[in-house]
Formats: structure tokens, sequence, C-alpha cells
């Protein structure tokens, strides 16, 4: 998807390092173990985790250090994955060319998978702020770090996000509140993963700030591209079924705005992203290079 060398890079460091902060599972309970890894395991872009590790790096710190946060945002990503997946969400049965969760371990063990991620996310970062307990800056930037995450994937945000994209099915909305589905739904993940990098790399106001509008601006960005390939994408590169949001009757860019608008609202927040980093233009060119990318792709 990404042909840049910096982004196989940190995806490597992430895949690499991904199970590490898995809690040990009894196995009485290895079923579910392997539902959560299931879907942890299939092929994915990992842009969460691989932007919180870059923004750490942009602000000086160790991505080693970091990983704990970076792992913790893709357990709660593949969680909402998975939940969305079910019958009573989207009711999809194909995910990065994989059955779906729910598909392979039936409903219950889905939900329970889903739930054992996001609570392993959490457990994993405050395992982790338990090593700072004596150096008061690095443990507040990390609390910083996970109260973000946890604010944004949470009824504020992605939580919040769902909610409304469930109640917009078979309606016609505004264009605000698409804007706020799609905002909370997709792009408040995002905006937590480069924040909490950037407060684990110990950065400073100005540049938390100029992250937060990238990321703001990224993230709606991504949700506008996926609508865009739900319509126009082809199954076997998605790795997922298109056509999919308009037989849901979901509320999208291209249902709400047309196709044209869509892909210039896509081009306008893309650049917006880069702008937002024009000061630190030195330091930001894997996060110009992932901005273009993203709107590019083809899965």
């Amino acid at each position: 998807m990404i042909e840049y060398p910096e982004y196989h890079r940190l995806k490597y460091l992430v895949e690499k390092h991904l199970f590490d902060f898995l809690p040990d599972i009894d196995r009485k309970s290895l079923t579910l173990y392997e539902s959560m890894t299931y879907t942890l395991n299939a092929p994915g872009k990992r842009v969460r985790p691989i932007l919180l590790l870059a923004a750490t790096e942009m602000a000086g710190g160790d991505t080693m250090q970091a990983l704990p946060y970076a792992c913790a945002v893709e357990y709660i990503h593949n969680y909402s994955l998975i939940h969305d997946d079910l019958p009573a969400m989207d009711n999809d049965e194909l995910r990065r060319g994989e059955p779906t969760n729910h598909i392979m371990f039936g409903e219950a063990m889905a939900i329970l998978a889903g739930d054992a991620l996001l609570n392993a996310a959490f457990e994993a970062m405050m395992k982790d702020m338990l090593i700072y307990y004596d150096q008061p800056a690095m443990l507040k930037n990390r609390i910083n770090a996970a109260h973000e995450i946890a604010k944004q994937a949470g009824c504020r945000g992605m939580i919040g996000g769902q909610t409304a994209d469930l109640e917009a099915e078979d309606r016609q909305v505004s264009a605000e509140l698409l804007d706020y589905i799609h905002v909370n739904k997709t792009a408040a993940l995002i905006e937590a993963s480069v924040v909490a990098g950037a407060y684990i790399g110990g950065a400073k106001k100005p540049l938390i700030n100029a992250l937060s509008s990238y990321a703001q601006n990224l993230g709606l960005a991504f949700q506008i591209a996926d609508d865009i390939l739900d319509v126009e994408g082809d199954t076997t590169e998605t790795g997922k079924r298109t056509k999919h949001d308009e037989e849901n009757k979901k509320a999208t860019y291209p249902s709400v705005h047309g196709m044209e608008k869509s892909k210039a609202r896509l081009a306008e927040l893309t650049d917006g992203a880069v702008a937002a980093l024009a000061d630190y233009r030195q330091q930001a060119e894997f996060f110009v290079e992932m901005a273009r990318s993203l709107a590019n792709r083809k899965k």
C-alpha cells in the first residue's frame, strides 16, 4: 500500500512486538486467545500504531518506549473491527481478505475477544506506567498519552461516532452530522495515536497542536477514502466486500455529497494535513508521505 521505507521499518517494529503486551491466557480460555490473535494476525495496514511511533520519533523520543501504547492502540482498533463486523452492527463476513471473527469463532466468542483486546490495551499502558512511578515528568507524559487514547476511543470519540453511524442508517443526514460521524468514528483514534506518540516523545505544546491538526485532517480524509473505495474499489484489492455501505444504507460522503465533491474534499483534507506541519517541514517528511499515500490507496 505505502511504498516508503520508514513506513515498512515502523510496521515491522509493530508486528514484531504486537503480541508482547497481551496478558497470559489460561489454557482453559485458549479459544479466547485464538479469537483475539486471529484478528490481530490478519494483514492490516497498522496505520495507527505506526503514526504513534512516528510522532514519538518526531518529538525526539524512543520508539521502543512507545511500543506498549502503539500496540495498545492496535488492540483497540482490532477490537472495534471485530465488533463492527458483527451481525448487530455492520454484518460483514469478510475483513482483510479473510472471514470475519464471528464467522470463524461465533458471535459470542467474537464479542468476548473484542472485550479482551480492549482490556488488554489498558493493561499494557498501565503496566508501562508503573515503570516510571519515580520519574514524574515521564509518568505524566504517559498518563496524558493513555488519557488521550481512552478519551478518543470512548463515548466522546470512536464509540460516539459509531452510535451516530448506526442511528443514521436508512436516514437522510446532514453534512454536519456526516462529518460528526466520520470525525469520531474514524479520525478520533487516528488523532489519539498521533497525539499520544507526541506526548510519549516529550513534545512541547506547539508540536502537539500541529500534529493534532494534521491528524484531524488525515483521519477525516482516511474515512472519505474508505467511502470512495466502497463504491469504486475491487474486493480482491480492498480485502472486504464493496458496495456494502449502500446495501446497509449507510451515511457516506458519496451518498451525501456525490463522488466528485467527495474526491475534492479528500484532496483538500490531504493538503490540509500537510499544511498543518508546514513549520516542521524538515522533520515531517514521513507524515507528508503518509498523507499522500493514504489518499491514493487502493485498499
